[in-house]
Parts: structure tokens; C-alpha cells; sequence
């Protein structure tokens, strides 16, 4: 670009900021999204974000997952969550239609470190559905086995499931959502970024799907589909809650918000990602840790 059009771009994006950081906080809000100016509820929940799209969450019978199948239900979109079994995933269903009536939601159980039990699955959603818009990919173990104890499973095991199950059910979607687009998010870690004391195997995994989320957006973006990552910090699961406060309290000292994070924090980050809000991102590893990595 020639320097003095340069200039102009430059000078007339910072006239731009000035002015919007003049306006009031709320009326800044406004600007910055007219078309939403009609109505105060749209503003600041997430019903209808995803209004009509058609959601698969792996890993969503507890935890993190759990709670992004609730936020997509409550943000519009029809939701088929997967479990490890058809008991476990059965009894999320029926968990979640009681605390959502009238959501559509469905459970599967495929084998997601199986290539064929992943597509055929996928295929009978899409079947169904007519198509998948959305992929949480969450399903994952984290283990904590010192360097000195690892078994040659133990690797494995974590490797399959956090690594290869993110591939396969990407692949599965992807080709589903070739021609239609999509979104595909995928469950990441802090830890991927620097590392944990034991268990080596979780933050190589992790950091392998880190790796995946960017390669995928850059060869996927041709077809209107965007790949992103969530990397939780501590989050208050099911394992957490059950920890001494004498342990709890030094980890949520080292957190600069000062509390230790919700399912429900990773699931909006899950909402906003996979919503149109988010249609410029691709390629991000986002981390939701109340700043730890800062």
C-alpha cells in the first residue's frame, strides 16, 4: 500500500478507536453492534447465538462437556452429545431433558479412537439432522503418572483418546461440513502451554491437539470451516471439588481473577467460538484460566 494511503488507513482506524472509546460503556456496546440495538435480552445472554445449528459434543456426559451440551441447548441449537458408554450417555440424556424440557438433544456412544465407529455415527447424525454445523471436540483423560512409572498403555491410552479421537471425529466432521461449513472447537489446556509438574503424556497430548486446531484452520478454511481451541485453566469438576481446601486454596492464590474457574466459563467460550460472533476467528487457542498464563 503507498505510504500516504497507508497514512490515511492508519489515522482514520485510530479516529475510529478515539471516538468509540468517548461514547459511554453502554452506548460503545450499541455502536459496535447496531443491529442488536433492538432488544436488551439479545445484548447480553446467548439465546439464539446458535439458533437451528446442529451441535456433536464429545466427552459430554459430566464436567466441561456437560455444561457446553446446556449452553448450546440454551443457545438455540440442537445438540447430540457422545459418551465413552451407552449407560453413561443415557443417563446424561435423560439428565439433561429433565433440566431442559422440550430441548433437542440425543446421545450416542461410538468408539472415538475407532475410525469407522466415529463416521458411522457422525453419518446417522447427519442422516437425521441433515447435517452438522458444530463440533465441541472435549472428550479427553488427563493423567499424572511421574516419568519414572509411565507404562507403554498408559502413553497410549492418552495419546488414542486426547490425540487421535480429536483427528477422528474432525475428519468425520469435516467431511460432513465440506460445502456447508462449520465450526470445530476443540478442548485444549493451559497446560499445553507450560507444561505440569508429572504426567508428561497430558500436556504432549494436549499440546498435540494445539497443533492440530492450527494445521486444520489453515487446510479447512478454504471450505468455510473454522477450527479453534479452548484451553481451560483450573476448573471446579467433579475431580477439583473433591480436593482439601488446604490444596485448593495455594492453586486459586496463583490465579490473578481469584477464583478458580466454572464449567460454565470454558462452555461460553465454547458458544462464542462456534457462533457467527466469532466468523473472522480461525486458528486461535484461547485460553479461559483467569489469567494464569498472563
Amino acid at each position: 500500500m503507498p505510504r500516504k494511503l497507508l497514512d490515511l488507513s492508519l489515522s482514520h482506524a485510530a479516529g475510529m478507536q478515539i471516538a468509540l472509546l468517548l461514547l459511554p460503556v453502554r452506548d460503545r456496546f450499541l455502536w459496535s453492534f447496531p443491529d442488536r440495538r433492538d432488544s436488551h435480552e439479545e445484548r447480553y445472554d446467548m439465546e439464539g447465538l446458535l439458533k437451528g445449528k446442529i451441535a456433536v459434543v464429545t466427552g459430554g456426559t459430566r464436567g466441561i462437556g456437560y455444561a457446553i451440551v446446556k449452553k448450546y441447548l440454551e443457545a438455540g441449537a440442537s445438540v447430540v452429545l457422545c459418551g465413552s458408554r451407552e449407560a453413561t450417555a443415557k443417563e446424561a440424556l435423560a439428565r439433561v431433558r429433565s433440566e431442559l424440557p422440550g430441548a433437542e438433544v440425543d446421545a450416542i456412544w461410538p468408539d472415538l479412537t475407532d475410525t469407522g465407529s466415529v463416521f458411522s455415527a457422525f453419518s446417522k447424525v447427519a442422516e437425521k439432522y441433515g447435517r452438522i454445523d458444530i463440533l465441541a471436540n472435549n472428550a479427553g483423560i488427563s493423567q499424572r503418572t511421574s516419568l519414572y512409572d509411565y507404562t507403554e498403555k498408559e502413553f497410549d491410552d492418552i495419546l488414542s483418546l486426547n490425540v487421535k479421537a480429536v483427528f477422528n471425529c474432525a475428519q468425520a466432521a469435516a467431511r460432513i461440513m465440506k460445502g456447508k461449513g462449520g465450526a470445530i472447537v476443540n478442548t485444549s489446556s493451559v497446560v499445553s502451554l507450560y507444561g505440569q509438574p508429572s504426567g508428561c503424556g497430558y500436556p504432549a497430548s494436549k499440546f498435540a491437539v494445539n497443533g492440530l486446531t492450527k494445521s486444520l484452520a489453515r487446510e479447512l478454511a478454504k471450505d468455510g470451516i473454522r477450527v479453534n481451541a479452548v484451553a481451560p485453566g483450573v476448573i471446579r469438576t467433579d475431580m477439583v471439588a473433591k480436593l482439601p481446601e488446604e490444596m485448593i486454596k495455594p492453586i486459586v492464590d496463583n490465579i490473578p481473577i481469584g477464583r478458580m474457574g466454572e464449567p460454565e466459563d470454558i462452555a461460553n467460550a465454547y458458544v462464542f467460538l462456534s457462533s457467527d460472533y466469532a466468523s473472522y476467528i480461525t486458528g486461535a487457542i484461547l485460553s479461559v484460566d483467569g489469567g494464569v498464563i498472563i
